[in-house]
């Protein structure tokens, strides 16, 4: 392990959150808020950052710029981490102030698009640390790292293997050829998604500062909320099907616009992946729309159409963001909207969950099984946009799938013993709220509550799934095992 390589990159990762932190910090000294001091906060917490970022780059100095996979990996979690640590500084030094865990637990879930939160009130917090929180959405959905890269066009021979680690993106021919390149592409996509978002938001009448930082939830698909009924809060449908169009748009394949982009319109044609996810959308949407109106859990069609349509993609999108309540909803629904926080959005895009693509390949390859039963020697590939896959990825996709059941398992059993007052619906929702980077939960930690009545220990157990569900589990877990690094 080269390790003034590590505290190279990751002093320059800390100096760029510190300049995030300032950013906010201008915004607050800009706002004057008088109730409430968010300019000391950021001011300390840039501060600290900055010098410990600025030791880190120090002691690196003169390293090599090429990043072998040993070091990616270890940028990637250790990068997150970090991040996660010094970005909960401003929620303890700020008035009103979250404990350590607490802060450590906002932060996560900030910087890993969860949206669930440790803030019982959220308006009483001054704005100034409302718009970092939302920027850590921001940064965390296209992927910090993935912004470290194209900032500062470090483009050595590991940088495919870093990009890889930390986006999950799917890499073609021509985009993987040069990664700084294609870093710099997928953030100008994010980038112009959010100006057309945020210029829609404030068309429709939403007050700018609240456009600004819900569009950086949006897009981000993280769904911090400046208010405490969420989007709820604004009544309106214009902004509630605005709202869905982009948490769409941020679940599909970042790649796949720049393919479009490129004008190699048959990409488009050969993308599976976000055919099945539209079309998922669509039956699920239409399934819960039935059930509200069978159960007369909403006044008429168009309503039930409209509630189904955004907790659907919002959950399906592991956004997070709420219009209506749906743990009131039947049995039938909630089971519907468990199923789409496993699934997840597209590969390659800023939502979590499992993966739209490892279901695909998981039932096409239980297809093939099935027919192996009857016709053994029969050679059936499975094929995802009409490539071929190896037994190998399939058997990883296998093994992945059986690793999520078991930590989802071993994580509800950890919640059941340090919420003893959870019941098994509660603690269920929490862990997969978390792990699948989705926000609300269901029960005590359902649309309508917070996490801020948590322990500290289950605040930090829910920060550890969270950012194990952004970076897919396996680069935190490596972390955790030494032998790894000085066998490999």
């Amino acid at each position: 392990m080269d390790y003034r390589q590590l505290s190279r990159f990751l002093g320059s990762l800390l100096l760029m959150l510190a300049a995030s932190m300032l950013g906010c910090l201008a915004y607050a000294v800009y706002d004057q808020e008088p109730r409430l001091a968010a300019d000391r906060a950021l001011g300390l917490s840039a501060l600290i950052t900055a010098a410990v970022g600025g030791l880190l780059r120090w002691f690196g100095h003169g390293s090599s710029l090429e990043i072998l996979r040993r070091e990616a990996i270890a940028i990637v979690g250790l990068g997150w981490s970090l991040s996660t640590l010094f970005g909960a500084l401003p929620y303890m030094l700020s008035t009103p102030s979250l404990a350590p865990a607490a802060a450590i637990f906002e932060s996560a879930s900030g910087f890993t698009t969860t949206g669930a939160s440790a803030i019982a009130n959220l308006e009483i917090w001054p704005r100034g640390l409302l718009l970092w929180r939302a920027t850590t959405q921001w940064l965390g959905g296209m992927g910090i790292l993935v912004l470290f890269v194209a900032v500062l066009s470090m483009a050595g021979g590991g940088t495919k293997s870093l990009f890889r680690r930390e986006s999950s993106g799917k890499l073609g021919e021509g985009f993987a050829a040069r990664m700084r390149d294609t870093a710099i592409r997928l953030w100008q996509i994010y980038l112009a998604l959010s100006l057309i978002c945020l210029a829609g938001l404030v068309a429709l009448g939403m007050p700018v500062f609240d456009a600004v930082c819900h569009t950086f939830a949006t897009i981000s698909t993280g769904g911090f909320s400046t208010r405490n009924a969420s989007i709820a809060y604004y009544q309106s449908p214009a902004i509630e099907w605005w709202i869905i169009l982009f948490m769409i748009l941020g679940a599909i394949s970042f790649m796949l616009y720049a393919w479009i982009i490129a004008r190699r319109w048959s990409r488009w044609k050969q993308d599976e992946e976000t055919r099945f996810y539209l079309g998922l959308l669509a039956v699920v949407t239409l399934l819960v729309t039935a059930s509200l109106l069978y159960n007369a859990q909403a006044p008429d069609g168009a309503t039930a159409f409209r509630h189904a349509a955004f907790q659907v993609v919002s959950t399906s999108t592991t956004t997070g963001f709420i219009t209506a309540d749906y743990d009131q909803w039947s049995n039938f629904s909630r089971i519907l909207i468990v199923a789409v926080m496993f699934i997840g959005g597209c590969a390659g895009s800023t939502a979590g969950g499992i993966k739209v693509s490892r279901f695909m390949v998981f039932f096409k390859n239980f297809a093939r099984q099935m027919v192996h039963t009857f016709r053994p020697n029969q050679v059936i590939p499975v094929r995802i946009n009409g490539v071929p896959l190896t037994d190998s990825y399939l058997a990883e996709v296998g093994f992945f799938l059986a690793l999520v059941g078991f930590i989802v398992a071993l994580g509800s059993l950890a919640m059941a013993a340090l919420e003893p007052s959870f019941d098994l619906v509660s603690g269920f929702g929490a862990v997969i709220a978390t792990l699948f980077n989705v926000g609300p939960g269901l029960g005590a930690v359902g649309p309508t509550c917070t996490y801020a009545g948590l322990s500290s220990p289950s605040h930090l157990l829910l920060s550890l799934l969270m950012i194990m569900g952004r970076l897919e589990i396996l680069v935190i877990l490596a972390l955790f095992v030494p032998a790894l690094w000085r066998r490999y």
